[in-house]
């Protein structure tokens, strides 16, 4: 089968080769891929990426083999699926516990755009424990992750406080949810019951002295790149909470209960961009350049 493979003798890092099939295990169901999307935290940015590697974490499509033990969806049915790698391939072999059925009203772009983003989002909401009238502080919010954190926050109930690194960037946030879309801490008028961090940073540091008594921090990402300078007294203080951002869950039943939000329209997939595999590398310097707001999917074909 063909697959994007990391190669860095070119732009991006990633190229199309042949590589061999997955071999399903007992519990994993095979699946030919329809559209992948990328997220920044799994593309191939320094040597340190094994050459050859084929990477991905987001991939929909079609079920072809079924799971041998039994379980799981069968052959024919659409499904969107997440994995720690070989999404960005064909064919995926992927547990039945890491994937969702799509109804035929969601399409396989918009499908592929949502598990890891998407799930980041909603666990972080659930960790921080949001609840209806609360201030909720988003950053990075033009983001695959933001995006999807801005929505699921407004469907809580919460006043949604989305950050942005310009104000060109925080275009359409209004639209998804977002109460107020702010450049900078100082643009606050009240503290914020909850943080939810993808940026670290200078921002996170200025932000932290902007959290009500008693507030919660989860820490996401840290895009920035920079180092956070946190002072003890920050946190002791305020009595504040500061969680790291855990993996873990029921991917199926989250997965799908986004799929079902999409479905019914209250949540949007946020794509800013669909190109054809064979663009991988440039769309994948554009996501490293931040020129793209949301997520950017790539069609298999």
């Amino acid at each position: 089968m063909r697959a994007l493979v990391v190669d860095h003798s070119v732009p991006g890092r990633l190229a199309l080769a042949a590589v061999a099939d997955p071999v399903p295990g007992h519990d994993e169901v095979l699946v030919k891929v329809a559209a992948i999307s990328l997220n920044y935290g799994e593309l191939p940015r320094s040597d340190e990426a094994a050459e050859g590697a084929v990477r991905g974490w987001d991939a929909a499509g079609v079920v072809v083999r079924a799971a041998a033990d039994g379980r799981g969806p069968q052959p024919g049915d659409r499904v969107v699926t997440r994995g720690r790698d070989a999404g960005w391939a064909e064919l995926r072999a992927v547990p039945v516990d890491e994937l969702a059925v799509l109804p035929d009203t969601v399409d396989f772009p918009t499908a592929a755009a949502l598990p890891v983003a998407g799930l980041t989002a909603l666990r972080a909401l659930r960790t921080a424990g949001i609840r209806p009238g609360q201030r909720v502080a988003t950053t990075g919010a033009s983001g695959g992750v933001g995006r999807f954190a801005v929505q699921l926050a407004h469907l809580a109930g919460a006043e949604v406080y989305a950050f942005v690194g310009s104000p060109a960037r925080g275009a359409g946030l209004a639209a998804l949810g977002a109460d107020h879309v702010l450049t900078g801490p100082a643009e606050l008028g009240t503290p914020v019951d909850a943080v939810l961090d993808n940026v670290g940073g200078s921002l996170l540091a200025e932000l932290l002295g902007h959290v009500a008594p008693e507030g919660t921090v989860i820490s996401i990402g840290a895009a920035s790149g920079e180092p956070t300078p946190i002072q003890p007294y920050q946190l002791v203080v305020n009595r504040l909470t500061l969680i790291g951002m855990q993996v873990g869950g029921d991917t199926r039943a989250d997965l799908a209960y986004l799929v079902q939000l999409l479905a019914e329209g209250r949540l949007q997939a946020s794509v800013d961009r669909v190109e054809s595999w064979e663009k991988a590398g440039e769309t994948a310097l554009a996501l490293v350049n931040r020129e793209i707001r949301g997520k950017a999917v790539l069609t298999v074909d």
